[in-house]
């Protein structure tokens, strides 16, 4: 077990012991962490990520915990949490550079007013941009993946730039998995401030007026299978609304599972159980999760994970 002196050696920033992670995620439940660090700016991300790697020390990188289902144990090793330390958004000649930490919401804005297009449809994604990538995050139409140049990431103990080519992006995955984020570059066409603002508002409207954004949420709970609609299955299995504790199948929108308060990772699960077993059941669709399990049984993760 790493001590909190042996962190101290490698690491600048903010560190908190046995945190409760409900409150940096957006569906806020999840137990504690071992650790929780802050890291000052890059080198620090870099650092403490090489020093875990080497220990073989257990470390989950966060950013607004959205798509994202922690267990009621919480997690045993490090949480690491970029959108303090690496939340910026530059230009870069014709590049826009976002970090990791960088809200995807600070990350539109800034497109939309230096009249960058392509990117308003991703008005409203409750996360960062590390976690954007690494999932290709998308909604109406559109990825981020569609402008994107390259991507800066650390894999295993070498800093390395990957280009889209190599990233291997398809609906909701790329390679970047099990790899560190640190920063995206984007080359976006350029278009017209009032239509983009515009694009953004409407965009957001729609989100506002098809999913749950008043409640916490850990964004869509399940990849939409191929041809069809998550949503529309769970419907259709007669599950819309129902409840277990305070978590409950979203009457608005039944692919969001939303919590009323004091729900538990466990009272989450035994939804998403009941809406995979129902679905397969009535369709033998398969309901694949996307959102991340952590610090839960392995072979949940796998039996939930497809």
């Amino acid at each position: 077990m790493i001590s909190l002196d042996d962190i101290k050696r490698v690491f600048r920033g903010h560190i908190a012991l046995n945190e409760p992670l409900a409150k940096y995620t957006s569906m806020r439940v999840g137990g504690p962490a071992d650790y929780y660090l802050e890291p000052a700016d890059k080198e620090d991300v870099i650092a403490i990520v090489k020093y875990f790697r080497s220990s073989g020390f257990p470390f989950l990188m966060l950013g607004r915990g959205s798509n994202l289902l922690i267990s009621d144990e919480g997690f045993r090793g490090a949480v690491i949490n970029l959108e303090e330390g690496l939340a910026n958004v530059s230009l870069n000649g014709d590049l826009v550079i976002a970090e990791a930490g960088a809200k995807m919401t600070k990350f539109v804005d800034f497109c939309v007013q230096h009249e960058f297009a392509g990117v308003e449809m991703l008005a409203g994604i409750p996360g960062t941009m590390g976690g954007a990538v690494v999932m290709n995050a998308g909604a109406h139409g559109g990825e981020v993946s569609n402008y994107l140049v390259d991507v800066e990431v650390l894999r295993g103990s070498e800093l390395q730039r990957v280009s889209k080519e190599h990233a291997g992006f398809s609906y909701r995955r790329s390679k970047f998995e099990g790899d560190v984020v640190l920063s995206a570059s984007f080359k976006l066409p350029k278009g017209d401030k009032n239509e983009l603002m515009k694009k953004r508002s409407e965009y957001l409207h729609q989100r506002n007026m098809a999913q749950p954004t008043n409640m916490p949420n850990s964004g869509s709970m399940f990849k939409n299978p191929q041809g069809n609609y998550a949503a529309k299955l769970i419907e259709q299995a007669g599950l819309k609304g129902k409840r277990v504790g305070d978590a409950q199948i979203s009457e608005k929108h039944a692919n969001f599972i939303i919590n009323h308060g004091n729900a538990k990772a466990s009272d989450v699960m035994t939804l998403i159980d009941l809406a995979q077993r129902t679905v397969y059941q009535n369709t033998g669709l398969q309901l694949e999760l996307e959102v991340k399990l952590v610090g839960f049984q392995e072979e949940m993760n796998e039996k939930h994970n497809g």
